[in-house]
């Protein structure tokens, strides 16, 4: 009888404890997420024009982008020019701001009218994106 204890715990000790390779994975997991940057893009690709006065704007809440063929999007997805206010002041809240990242074959009258748009439906904040250039 006292041989048949001694298995027993034996066989006990054998197990893998999981635990603490779990506690590392879930460190790592938080790490990651925190450490994860979160960039907003606009959904086309759009070259800006350049601009020596050009500042950064981190602040943006909602991107539009003009394509060269007379497209707008918005926060990825396409959108009408004609509702593009309505729909971009229902996305801002009281203190957002909204960049329109112009593309530089893209014609100014759809820019100016997409701008017109948003003030006529009360966004206050709005930048025209440009690159740097060098000085």
């Amino acid at each position: 009888m006292r041989r048949r204890r001694s298995i027993d715990t034996t066989a006990d000790s054998n197990e893998v404890n999981l635990t603490p390779m779990l506690d590392v994975v879930f460190i790592m997991l938080i790490f990651f997420i925190v450490t994860t940057s979160f960039i907003k893009e606009s959904g086309v690709e759009i070259e800006r024009p350049e601009a020596a006065a050009a500042s950064p704007r981190p602040d943006a809440q909602v991107l539009i982008a003009v394509t060269p063929e007379g497209a707008v999007w918005v926060d990825g997805k396409p959108v009408d020019v004609h509702r593009i206010g309505q729909q971009v002041a229902g996305m801002l809240s009281d203190d957002g701001s909204v960049v329109i990242q112009a593309d530089r074959e893209s014609t100014t009258g759809l820019l100016i009218e997409v701008m017109d748009r948003l003030k006529q439906a009360g966004v206050d904040q709005i930048a025209v994106a440009a690159s740097r250039s060098a000085p």
